[in-house]
């Protein structure tokens, strides 16, 4: 048996299992001496241990072995000196490993030298050979430096990856035991390619990802709220979607990482690595320029891809463009279908398609309108990650408020995302709202008629309104009023609407008595814009009909009317008749009534001015 182990090439020393540490059960496959090329001829060097190149081995400095310095010889300086030495000399022996796997020889020493992990691996791995080599040997001397770098060389040859681990340490940033993992499930593979494939494959990734374009913030905000509004099993590709965006949200920076790429790619690989071994001509171009083609923006491609990976594995004619088809009702033809991609990309998750007919048999049941649902889902299309049983418990809340058919057809066309409210914030409005002054009766009404309001922030939104009614003077006793009649203003922006408004007002001569007067009579006139509205009929009433400012204090529904159908050709017939009336006598009967108090009999009216 001796004499056979003898006869063994020097290369054959070097059969460890891959990724793996040479233990104790190979000491019996060690010649009794250390081949050549392991053998060192300065015995006065110390063996450097590479799992910890800062130190010499232990052995090495016992009082009697013949391989320890001599005191006041070489030292830390000798020893850093050694270390830098076999470093540079493994990464090179990395990029030889690299370049013999079609990487050139500029980006292959790139690689290599951001592989430290995959480099100590190689050189522990040596290290470790070279100690069992000492230990079995009766020569006491270590190895040359001339040859160190080949035995690195022949050590990552051995490991069988042909390169793909420091390709994906340095260029994707996965740890090494992930990279190994990979770099296995990779080579396996019936379609695996070569190293610099991937790496080409790897770059063009990343480039299309990561690049610097449009959409950063809307990604991670997409990606929020898909996962917060999914209430329903999910297939395996969704499945996956979803850890992957777990992964991210867990790391500090959370989400936001999700459109950096020394942030996400690793987790994006790690949770798909059959992306490398996709055909960049035939798999990814042709995905990229159809979803161009739709009408998604170039710099918002990457949206898609980093919200649902697994759309780089479809088939265009065989997968996409079906799931095109069947969201043509909600989306129509072309462009459009990219719009709603852009919106929420996993309608093209088979479960997504099948909760969505499921939704549509759901809300009909309830008869509302198909084109309302349609209109629903295009609007608010998380509305297909929410389950039939979610939905459900929504629509029965609004029942139980006297939503009816007619006001439940608005509800869902015009806020679809209240389907999607959990009950119990649902529940907080309605007690917040009765606790204002309302009967369930109006809360039901508001619903139908503002259902926009249950959607807001108590806190944030309700209360600052309320807190506004209050400022301008509108009495505790007045606020069911206001409310009743002007739900919408709950849904008015303080800074850029309300406060403008009241500011006009204010400078028109209004005192805010006044002003709280007519918001208690008449609140729609919060919901006035300045220049559309309450301008051009202030100056029609004082410049034109010469009215007093009391007149709209008494009757703020003046500013409802229309000017040009309603109160300019009323006050011209008045003027004609030489009479006087009050804003409410000229606007407030309708037509019929108008014509027979003033027009009965009427020869001539004033002509206006053109």
């Amino acid at each position: 048996m001796t004499a056979a182990i003898a006869d063994m090439q020097p290369l054959a020393l070097f059969q460890v299992p891959r990724y793996g540490i040479v233990d104790s059960r190979h000491l019996m496959l060690l010649p009794p001496s250390s081949p050549a090329h392991l053998v060192c001829t300065n015995p006065n060097r110390p063996a450097v241990h590479y799992r910890s190149p800062h130190r010499p081995l232990s052995c090495c400095y016992s009082s009697s072995n013949p391989l320890a310095p001599p005191s006041g010889s070489a030292g830390d300086d000798g020893d850093h000196e050694d270390e830098t030495y076999y470093k540079q000399k493994a990464i090179d022996a990395v990029s030889d490993i690299l370049q013999n796997n079609g990487i050139c020889e500029e980006e292959s020493m790139e690689i290599a030298m951001k592989s430290p992990n995959y480099v100590q691996m190689l050189m522990d791995s040596v290290a470790d050979l070279d100690q069992l080599y000492r230990s079995t040997s009766s020569n006491s001397s270590i190895e040359q430096k001339d040859g160190y770098q080949k035995k690195v060389f022949n050590m990552g040859i051995q490991k069988g990856d042909k390169g793909l681990v420091p390709v994906l340490e340095s260029i994707v940033g996965l740890p090494l035991p992930s990279a190994i993992h990979i770099a296995r499930y990779l080579s396996s593979s019936a379609s695996h390619t070569s190293t610099a494939k991937i790496l080409h494959k790897v770059k063009y990734v990343k480039e299309i990802l990561f690049s610097d374009v449009d959409g950063k913030a809307s990604i991670a905000t997409g990606a929020r709220r898909m996962m917060m509004h999914l209430s329903l099993s999910v297939d395996e590709e969704l499945q996956h979607t979803l850890s992957f965006l777990e992964k991210i949200q867990a790391r500090r920076g959370g989400l936001d990482m999700l459109v950096s790429g020394d942030g996400s790619f690793r987790y994006l690989i790690e949770s798909f690595p059959r992306l490398l071994l996709l055909s960049v001509e035939s798999n990814f171009k042709p995905v990229v320029d159809y979803l161009e083609h739709i009408g998604v923006p170039k710099g918002r491609i990457r949206n898609i891809l980093l919200l649902y990976p697994p759309i780089l594995f479809y088939d265009i004619d065989r997968q996409i463009k079906p799931t095109m088809q069947l969201f043509t009702k909600v989306h129509g033809e072309g462009p459009e279908f990219g719009k709603m991609l852009l919106k929420y990309p996993w309608i093209l998750s088979k479960s997504i398609q099948k909760n969505y007919q499921e939704v549509i048999t759901f809300l009909c049941a309830e008869k509302v309108a198909e084109a309302s649902v349609h209109q629903a889902i295009k609007s608010w299309p998380l509305l297909l990650g929410c389950s039939v049983g979610k939905l459900k418990l929504m629509i029965d809340q609004f029942h139980e408020l006297g939503v009816t058919e007619k006001m439940l057809h608005k509800v869902i066309a015009t806020s679809p995302q209240l389907l999607m409210q959990k009950p119990r914030e649902f529940c907080e409005v309605i007690t917040y709202l009765k606790g204002l002054g309302l009967d369930e009766e109006s809360v039901g009404r508001l619903l139908g008629r503002c259902p926009e309001v249950f959607t807001t922030n108590i806190d944030k939104t309700l209360k600052k309104k309320v807190a506004f009614l209050n400022e301008l003077g509108v009495s505790k006793k007045h606020l069911p009023r206001v409310i009743r009649k002007y739900p919408e203003f709950f849904v008015c922006d303080v800074n850029n609407s309300l406060l403008p408004r009241m500011r006009y007002l204010k400078k028109i001569g209004l005192s805010k008595r006044e002003i709280a007067f007519m918001v208690g009579r008449f609140s729609p006139l919060l919901g006035y814009s300045v220049e559309e509205v309450l301008r051009p009929k202030y100056e029609f009433l004082v410049n034109t009909m010469q009215k007093p400012l009391e007149e709209v204090v008494e009757y703020p529904r003046y500013f409802s009317y229309s000017l040009e159908k309603k109160i300019k050709p009323r006050f011209w017939v008045i003027k004609g008749m030489n009479c006087e009336c009050s804003l409410k006598d000229m606007l407030g009967r309708n037509d019929e009534e108008f014509a027979a108090d003033y027009m009965s009999g009427l020869a001539t009216t004033v002509v206006p001015p053109s």
